[in-house]
């Protein structure tokens, strides 16, 4: 068994247009978040987790380059990352602080989203949602922020 942790942080972009992706869900009536790609910063949390466990950065290097060829879709990176996975994983936490939107009518078709990248049943992805008591620039509604615990055996 191993577990690693990924974080991944960013702030709304007052561009038009731009969808907000969390999970590989789009959520209407919500700015997009400020990034090369969609921006899902769900994704990228979970990318980062994977690279915990294989010691191999996507986030960086390989996926500048993914932009640069035009793909903005972080399920892509998530799939680079996940190339490099020797281990099958069996759990994953996330824990999603923001304002807006509000997630809880859409957390089970995140779940199942997640589940259906990696190959896990909606019930082995956990997502928690916490405004933070508006403490923090997430918790007052400027961006999203999320921490992701992946474990694999």
């Amino acid at each position: 068994m191993k577990t690693a942790l990924g974080q991944d942080r960013h702030r709304f972009e007052p561009a038009p247009g731009k969808p907000l992706v969390l999970g590989g869900v789009a959520f209407e009536g919500c700015p997009g978040l400020l990034a090369n790609s969609d921006g899902d910063v769900v994704l990228h949390a979970l990318t980062n987790a994977v690279s915990g466990i294989t010691c191999q950065n996507v986030l960086g290097a390989p996926a500048d380059a993914l932009c640069r060829a035009g793909v903005t879709d972080s399920r892509r990176y998530l799939q680079a990352a996940l190339a490099d996975l020797r281990e099958t994983p069996v759990h994953v936490s996330f824990s999603i602080e923001c304002s807006r939107p509000v997630l809880a009518p859409r957390i089970g078709e995140m779940r199942r989203s997640i589940g259906a990248l990696l190959g896990l049943p909606a019930g082995c992805v956990g997502i928690t949602a916490t405004s933070g008591e508006g403490l923090t620039a997430c918790g007052r509604g400027e961006g999203v922020s999320v921490l992701c615990v992946l474990t694999v055996e």
